[in-house]
């Protein structure tokens, strides 16, 4: 079945059983990123993923990973570092920097699919109480972090960086600890 084109006029999707096996969960493409649009996509399971100079694409791939936060297992190694406290976190403090983080040049020279527009968009999402952002700091400097999207009772991770070895693992336990008492 080939790919849908969606226009920018009605925010429709195809249903998400009609995602390709290959590529897999490619959906559709076209339409925008704006907060309505993406809202509707996110609550159908579906998110934008592409790159610089594509159209936007949709994607919504079978198996998804969902993790139950009762279900988080932390290594030995993770919970002694949490013990220790040498990390600071908080949440939706300073959300276009950990985005911008997110984006950074990889370790293995690849591009990023957070582009300028995205980045945008997500910052729309967080201006409206949908995106969040967890921050990790060691002596006051951002050194971790992860963003995502809330809906309903929900959390879809988009994206982590670390500059310090674990502050991404760190930021994910709390995240997770968190939405456990959400």
């Amino acid at each position: 079945m080939p790919v849908i084109w969606l226009e920018p006029e009605v925010i429709e999707f195809p249903p998400v059983e009609q995602a390709l096996e290959y590529p897999d969960g490619l959906l559709a493409a076209g339409g925008e990123l704006s907060v309505p649009w993406l809202v509707h996509a996110y609550r159908q399971g579906i998110f934008p993923w592409y790159e610089e100079g594509q159209p936007i694409l949709w994607w919504s791939p079978n198996p998804r990973m969902v993790l139950f936060p009762e279900e988080l297992r932390v290594s030995r190694s993770l919970a002694k570092l949490l013990r220790k406290q040498h990390f600071q976190v908080t949440f939706d403090t300073c959300f276009d920097e950990v985005i911008q983080a997110c984006a950074g040049s990889r370790a293995d020279g690849a591009g990023t699919w957070i582009t300028e527009d995205m980045q945008a968009a997500y910052g729309h999402l967080f201006d409206a109480g949908i995106a969040h952002s967890v921050e990790v700091w060691a002596d006051n400097q951002l050194v971790g972090g992860l963003y995502g999207i809330a809906q309903g009772k929900v959390f879809f991770g988009e994206s982590m960086f670390s500059k310090t070895s674990n502050a991404s693992k760190v930021g994910f336990a709390f995240l997770v600890k968190q939405l456990a008492i959400w």
